[in-house]
């Protein structure tokens, strides 16, 4: 039954792959996609160096962000757990604007590096301020306090520094709008990593039984968490760094997923990518065109989506 989902999945990514390559501030129509890669092709520099790109680039990010969140979740075994929610996307933010506003001239290459330190501090603190086994509530609100502190942190560097925030404002709306080839280049080496976080499908299907009973089927749970916290660490800063704070993706698309597939993870994680592909497509695609030429930021779309069925989600949980 769960299986039967993912087809209907694959054709829905496709299907929206289509559309951002046909709609915009210029529709292109359907037979002249093909022909408009073609160099010479009037449309060849609309869908091969803008829309291409960025619908590759949309595509990618979704899925990793909502990877992501499978993980977090996964492994703290909390519904409320997800990247943004738990202070880490914040925390690559601040070490991003921190690069751009006090290093204006340095090489940019560097951002998924600065952004990834950034990751790996906000999740240590974290786990430092709240253990290994601390209840839901405890884990979600002390996430969003840090994830408020990480912002206010970011408010006030651009106010020192108002003269070298354009960069970081543009970055801080979660928006596609801008990246190209260049910028789906610094993602690709991050797709490495996507191997790795499903073949912890099965150990993670077993933590869920317990940490005892996990131990008793040879499953290191430590270990196990710290290797998938550290790859969903490593998912959000690339993501982060390139895109910016696109938020609510890493909790929307699991649960959804969870609701169509079920819980396995051998199924939930490809599934889950495949949904984060889905919405973070259509979140770009609506941004576009609801009122063209005028865009608007991907990472809005998102929240209008996350924000309620996040509140939802607390309404929901004892």
């Amino acid at each position: 039954m769960a299986t039967r989902s993912l087809p209907f999945l694959v054709l829905a990514m496709i299907g929206l792959l289509i559309a951002n390559l046909m709609f915009g501030a210029v529709s292109i129509p359907f037979k002249q996609i093909i022909d408009g890669l073609q160099v010479g092709n009037e449309h060849y520099f609309t869908i091969h160096e803008y829309r291409l790109p960025r619908t590759i680039l949309a595509m990618l990010v979704g899925a990793m962000m909502a990877l992501a969140g499978a993980l977090v979740q996964g492994v703290i075994r909390n519904p409320l757990a997800s990247p943004d929610v738990l202070g880490v996307s914040h925390g690559a933010g601040l070490a991003a604007v921190f690069y751009m506003t006090f290093f204006p001239n340095a090489d940019i290459s560097w951002l998924p590096a600065v952004a990834l330190v950034g990751s790996l501090v906000a999740a240590l603190m974290l786990w430092w301020l709240c253990g290994s086994h601390s209840s839901t509530i405890k884990l979600a609100i002390t996430g969003v306090a840090l994830a408020a502190l990480y912002a206010s942190c970011i408010d006030f560097l651009m106010l020192v520094k108002p003269l070298e925030i354009n960069n970081a404002l543009l970055w801080l709306t979660g928006s596609l709008w801008g990246r190209g080839w260049n910028q789906l280049a610094m993602l690709l080496p991050w797709l490495m990593l996507i191997p790795f976080a499903l073949w912890l499908a099965k150990p993670l299907n077993l933590i869920h039984l317990g940490d005892d009973s996990a131990i008793s089927l040879g499953i290191k749970a430590n270990k196990l968490r710290l290797a998938s916290l550290a790859i969903a660490v490593g998912l959000t800063a690339s993501c982060v760094a390139i895109c910016g704070p696109i938020g609510f993706l890493g909790l929307v698309a699991p649960h959804l997923t969870r609701k169509l597939v079920g819980g396995r993870h051998q199924i939930l994680l490809p599934a889950t990518m495949l949904v984060g592909a889905i919405l973070l497509l259509l979140a770009d695609l609506v941004a576009r065109t609801i009122d063209p030429p005028i865009e608007l930021p991907a990472g809005i779309m998102t929240a209008i989506i996350g924000a309620p069925y996040f509140l939802w989600l607390l309404l929901r949980t004892k």
